[in-house]
């Protein structure tokens, strides 16, 4: 006895006719009428009651109808678990420009693994343009930017503010721009300058402030990890959003350190996203909530000298 055998014989009993049914199933009638006599011999009961004016279901076949209902009730719960795991069990794929990976997006990484065990998740770096592409094309199913202030996040896409801050310059502790209280982009063109590569919010950033200016030197990093990396090997300063600063553990062993830019109010903003879509996976959403919680902690539990702030606001 096969599944799609009973499949049939719902089929042909909801119809009232062979012909309806093999219509319907994209079966020809024969075909449909020898599937169903091979059942009605594997259960020896006659099912259908064959007339010239077509099939229709059995007295014998009435009484036995609950219990194929049953059974195809069933196989469509298991159809659909498997569905759910499915979507439960793919890899979750997120997109980051890095700006807060260490402080926000690692410890919502751990938290989603223990509930999400099975669900393997692939952080990609990439930068502005690259996500956003990819979220677009299904590449990604979530996706980290940064945003200067008067930026705005493209239309097509679910927005919700996580993070919002200011620019810092990152430094060594013993840097001698550590004595200074506020840093001025006189001091930072004294200084060899590590920059990030073009695609990031500070490499817009820094060549707005500079306005054509050379620094003495300058790198170009891949990302504000390896930009920290630099700054702790004495390599030159970097310029930073504070919220990827303020709690790195770089920062919190006396490695770095970081001061505000003088006379600078420019606001950064990191935004996650995901596509306008009904068939978001459940881990996607709920990696979703939980960026988006720890975000609102931070925010509650900023220093007081920061200007960071995690709204979370729909855009």
């Amino acid at each position: 006895m096969r599944v799609q055998q009973l499949e049939y014989l719902a089929a042909v009993t909801r119809l009232g006719s062979l012909r309806r049914a093999s219509e319907e199933l994209h079966l020809s009638q024969p075909a449909l009428s020898e599937t169903l006599r091979n059942l009605e011999r594997e259960l020896g009961v006659g099912l259908l009651e064959r007339k010239r004016s077509g099939a229709q279901i059995s007295s014998e076949g009435r009484v036995l109808l609950p219990h194929i209902a049953e059974v195809l009730g069933a196989v469509d719960r298991l159809r659909q678990a498997a569905e759910e795991r499915r979507h439960i069990t793919r890899m979750l794929r997120l997109g980051t420009v890095n700006a807060a990976t260490v402080t926000l997006l690692t410890p919502a990484i751990r938290e989603f693994r223990a509930t999400h065990p099975s669900t393997p998740v692939q952080v990609v770096a990439d930068g502005q343009t690259g996500i956003q592409q990819n979220l677009t094309e299904g590449g990604f199913d979530l996706g980290l930017i940064s945003y200067l202030s008067d930026e705005q996040p493209p239309p097509g896409l679910h927005t919700t503010e996580l993070l919002r801050g200011h620019p810092v310059v990152c430094i060594r502790p013993d840097s001698a721009l550590s004595a200074l209280k506020a840093v001025t982009v006189t001091d930072l063109l004294s200084q060899p300058l590590i920059a990030m590569r073009s695609g990031y919010a500070m490499h817009r950033y820094i060549h707005r402030i500079l306005s054509g200016r050379a620094t003495s030197f300058s790198y170009l990093a891949d990302g504000v990890e390896m930009a920290k990396l630099m700054v702790a090997a004495g390599l030159g300063v970097t310029v930073l959003p504070d919220y990827s600063v303020h709690g790195d553990p770089m920062e919190r062993s006396g490695t770095i350190a970081h001061r505000p830019l003088a006379n600078d109010t420019t606001e950064l903003r990191v935004m996650i996203h995901r596509r306008h879509t009904d068939s978001v996976p459940t881990a996607a959403r709920d990696l979703h909530a939980i960026l988006v919680r720890r975000a609102a902690q931070r925010h509650a539990n900023r220093p007081a000298s920061g200007g960071e702030s995690a709204e979370a606001t729909k855009a």
